[in-house]
């Protein structure tokens, strides 16, 4: 019964985590898509910013209960890797797709007369994708599916690679304890901040999944699933493939070679 109570408690913490990081990146979203003159127009390492301290604010927020996975790329890596438990994948993904979709409900609820605004003022629709990039990603300029599919295994491979190094136990020149979640929120920005444009950083198929889903079942329709040129699986299976690459290359190529003198300082992903 206590295993149990402990699982529901991790599972409702990864969800409140993913809510918080898509309430707080999609607001910030919305903030730079749907108002001339944006702020973030002519700075975009706000938006990139912003999004990080979402992620350090998770962290904050959960990390003691779940360890604030907040990334079915994270939870994966980390099974595959760090003794995270199998039985317990299935769950923490399902839980962060439900925090994104209850994420982008409490943005819908903030932002829903200023997208009406917007699609009325230029004449766009949801069925057509009209504010859909609030929600969820889509390719830049110039990038295909298949392209943006690369740029995601290599841009989750960063963000997990740096996930992994900053936790590790033996890694004594990585912040320890708190300091932490505020390095991984300024990795997941700095990640924003030089590759933004090319497809939205999806790096965590929750935080694209969730939202893209509740915009399927609030009028965007196809625009949202499967989306044009069936991009819906890009920021699923590419950030999926990605953690599991970068993982695996601090695990083989920095990990075996750090001194183990010192004695671990953090504990195990639970």
């Amino acid at each position: 019964m206590l295993k149990n109570r402990q699982f529901l408690g991790e599972l409702i913490s990864e969800c409140i985590a993913v809510m918080i990081i898509v309430l707080i990146g999609d607001s910030v979203a919305a903030m730079y898509a749907l108002y001339d003159p944006s702020p973030y127009k002519q700075a975009y390492w706000g938006v990139a910013i912003v999004w990080g301290l979402g992620v350090t604010i998770a962290i904050y927020i959960t990390g003691s209960v779940s360890g604030t996975h907040a990334n079915p790329a994270v939870s994966l890596a980390l099974a595959l890797y760090r003794g995270f438990s199998w039985r317990k994948v299935p769950g923490y993904c399902a839980a962060q797709v439900l925090g994104g979709v209850i994420g982008a409900a409490l943005v819908y609820t903030l932002y829903q007369p200023v997208i009406e605004h917007y699609n009325a003022a230029h004449g766009l629709t949801r069925a057509g994708g009209g504010a859909a990039g609030v929600f969820f990603t889509h390719p830049g300029e110039g990038i295909t599916p298949l392209h943006a599919f690369v740029d995601e295994i290599i841009l989750t491979g960063l963000l997990v690679f740096g996930i992994f190094a900053i936790t590790c136990e033996y890694n004594t020149v990585a912040p320890q304890a708190n300091s932490g979640a505020l390095i991984i929120g300024l990795l997941v920005a700095s990640i924003g901040a030089c590759s933004g444009y090319l497809e939205a950083w999806a790096i965590n198929p929750a935080r694209d999944f969730g939202p893209r889903l509740f915009c399927f079942l609030a009028g965007w329709g196809g625009s949202a699933l499967p989306g044009p040129d069936n991009f819906w699986w890009v920021p699923i299976a590419g950030p999926l493939v990605g953690g599991v690459v970068g993982a695996g290359c601090y695990q083989f190529l920095i990990r075996p070679f750090i001194p183990r003198s010192a004695a671990p300082s953090i504990p195990p992903a639970p």
